[in-house]
């Protein structure tokens, strides 16, 4: 599945995006879906996942309680309030397919992978 990611721009600290993740060729119901995020000399970390059903979620402790993961059958957003510097950085979506409906946190766990878009809070 071929993923592009966006809606990404310069906000100020408190602010809030939305950050959307599209598929083509195929829909997305059969994945589950995360979001992971590079600042710049760092890995890229887990931010935010959701199983194919959308009834799982997973979020990494820096971010829960500000940002939410949702989806349907063709998109995932990433809804990003109370944002803060430290939340700068490239957003990647990836997909994974799911046969169990399970939440995926991890890279590996990952085989397609959209381009990223990128987000800068300020201070």
């Amino acid at each position: 599945v071929q993923l592009q990611a966006y809606g990404g721009g310069l906000v100020q600290a408190g602010g809030s995006l939305r950050l959307s993740c599209g598929a083509s060729r195929r829909p997305l119901n059969d994945y589950a879906v995360g979001w992971f995020r590079q600042a710049p000399g760092k890995e890229r970390e887990f931010v935010a996942a959701v199983a194919r059903s959308g009834r799982r979620m997973s979020y990494a402790d820096s971010v829960k309680g500000r940002f939410t993961i949702s989806r349907d059958r063709n998109t995932v957003w990433l809804t990003m309030n109370g944002l803060k510097p430290e939340d700068t950085g490239v957003y990647h979506c990836a997909a994974g397919y799911s046969r169990w409906d399970d939440v995926k946190t991890k890279r590996n766990d990952y085989d397609d992978w959209g381009q990223g878009t990128q987000v800068t809070v300020s201070s």
